[in-house]
């Protein structure tokens, strides 16, 4: 089992507070623990849509290196006034 031995304050609505308040200790657990898991879930989420993001960044540079374009003509593009 899990030690959470770090606390947090989140804002949430009086009935969710008031629901809180009134459950047993182990329904406060369970309730502690998801909201964990949701927490990492999200996070995970987050730093797998950033790995795809910067794999999908790196694939669109191999292939532009791989038809041709040099850094010197990407600066070239980039500076272009259009």
């Amino acid at each position: 089992m899990t030690n959470y031995q770090t606390e947090i304050r989140i804002k949430v609505p009086l009935d969710v507070a008031e629901t809180y308040w009134n459950a047993t200790e182990e329904e406060r657990q369970k309730i502690e623990k998801k909201i964990a898991f949701y927490v990492q879930s999200s996070n995970l989420s987050r730093k797998e849509s950033l790995d795809k993001l910067y794999k999908t960044m790196d694939t669109i540079g191999q292939k532009a290196q791989e038809r041709g374009l040099t850094t010197e003509i990407l600066e070239s593009l980039l500076n272009e006034d259009n």
